[in-house]
């Protein structure tokens, strides 16, 4: 692509600009219009529907009076109800409350639910191939001091959150966000990283093993404490059905990734709708059944871009529509007013901004004190706090677990911790103003090829440290 374009894939500008639209749209007087465009009904509501959306922003959680129940969705739900096929399609696509209204499938339901997928997707494929061998979590001995940094990422803000929540009297209100604080933006971090360490550092490398492993338990955390509805396991037959088609398709050596996307991929995307299981979520087990490279060459390594097979390729081809995606998902996602800043926002950003980096700081040393575990060669405790502020940059999936942990769209609560999502940007400028104190500066080529040697000669296997190249 040109460089002003591939600058603006390269660096999640589409994300930024989503989102800056998105609080200057809410915050202009007009917005009733976002609430309209965000819950209009693109499948399965009716006019009236369309209308109740436009008035009051809701859609899921909107519950109009049962005689509100349209003919369309009597006419599928009657008789009919016990056809397997009947179930699907007025679960799926009518998608009715409990008193029998439908919703249908909103604007935000696309973005959220269906097109986030993609997003969650690769991040499966990036944890997946830093389990392979040469993968960045495929050496124990070497990555279990930032695996032991990523507990404390997770303790630090999580504890932090709760605790403050305690001494404001609010647990009962907001603990249900425990897990918004415990996000890393990949990205973001990744970018900001760069620009500190500069590319070659391997605290790089330290920090992204630190987000591969915060996708991982974050993943994790979504399917386990944040379930879309009651946990239905019959459904999960889908899944292991999906998984059994991946086996075939591999069995006959069916390499395009659309074939395991469209067929396997949307049934267990189905699956987890079905099930309960946020369906964000619903292409994560097909990743390990696409056909992949036995070797990792390290996330965001060029090489990699010189493979074929199948996991590559998906993550590849889709790495530019995930960006547009993304910008979407900011647009509908961070449309708060300035004005909803609380609780809420101070807790997330509490657990953000100082217990992510505390967490991190701390269990690193229990790892170096107590278990007398090695840092990675060039890095010392400096590198290892501007680490730790860095990975405060949770915005992304930050929003997408506040929509997750608090699922009314009117509740004023979930726009306080969208904030703090939203607000997480000033880790990045904090970041900056660390590294600056304790006068980090990029590492340039010539001490990169000095670092380079101590590494080789510390290091008894040939692979680079925590699977960079």
């Amino acid at each position: 692509m040109r460089r002003p374009i591939s600058f603006l894939f390269e660096n999640s500008l589409f994300l930024i600009f989503g989102t800056v639209l998105a609080l200057i749209w809410a915050n202009s007087g007009a917005i009733d219009s976002y609430e309209h465009f965000v819950h209009f009904p693109l499948v399965g509501a009716t006019a009236d529907d369309d209308q109740d959306s436009a008035n009051d922003g809701h859609d899921e959680q909107h519950a109009p009076t049962s005689d509100h129940i349209d003919d369309e969705l009597a006419a599928v739900t009657d008789d009919s109800q016990t056809s397997l096929i009947s179930q699907i399609f007025t679960r799926v696509v009518l998608r009715p409350d409990d008193t029998g209204h439908q919703h249908g499938i909103t604007v935000h339901f696309l973005i959220n639910d269906i097109l986030m997928a993609m997003f969650f997707a690769i991040a499966a494929g990036e944890v997946w191939e830093a389990l392979l061998p040469g993968g960045s979590l495929s050496n124990p001995r070497k990555a279990a001091t930032p695996l032991l940094a990523t507990l404390g990422g997770i303790v630090g803000p999580a504890g932090l959150y709760l605790l403050a929540s305690m001494y404001m009297g609010s647990t009962e209100i907001y603990a249900d966000g425990w897990a918004i604080p415990c996000a890393t933006d990949i990205a973001f971090s990744y970018l900001v990283a760069r620009m500190i360490f500069g590319g070659s550092h391997p605290a790089i490398a330290f920090l992204l093993l630190l987000a591969i492993a915060d996708d991982a338990i974050g993943l994790l955390i979504l399917a386990v404490f944040y379930p879309s509805n009651p946990i239905e396991p019959v459904w999960f037959l889908l899944t292991l059905t999906a998984l059994l088609l991946c086996w075939f398709f591999r069995k006959k050596k069916i390499h395009s990734f659309w074939a395991y996307l469209l067929i396997p991929g949307t049934l267990c995307w189905l699956s987890f709708d079905l099930a309960g299981i946020h369906p964000a979520l619903g292409l994560v087990p097909i990743i390990p059944c696409l056909p992949h490279a036995h070797t990792d060459l390290g996330i965001f390594a060029r090489e990699e871009l010189n493979r074929n097979d199948t996991l590559n390729e998906m993550m590849h081809w889709w790495k530019n529509p995930v960006e547009l995606i993304l910008g979407m998902f900011g647009l509908v996602n961070a449309g708060v007013i300035f004005g909803h800043i609380g609780q809420g926002t101070y807790l997330v950003l509490l657990g953000l901004l100082i217990g992510k980096p505390l967490g991190i700081c701390l269990f690193t040393w229990i790892a170096k004190a107590l278990f007398r575990l090695e840092m990675p060669a060039g890095m010392t405790a400096r590198h290892v706090i501007v680490v730790g502020v860095i990975s405060s940059i949770g915005f992304t999936v930050a929003l997408f677990v506040s929509t997750a942990a608090f699922k009314d769209p009117s509740s004023p609560i979930l726009d306080e911790v969208k904030m703090g999502a939203v607000f997480s940007f000033f880790g990045a400028v904090l970041a900056f103003i660390v590294a600056r104190i304790l006068r980090i500066r990029p590492l340039i080529e010539e001490e990169f090829t000095e670092v380079t040697a101590t590494i080789n000669e510390a290091t008894v296997e040939s692979e680079a440290p925590y699977g960079t190249t």
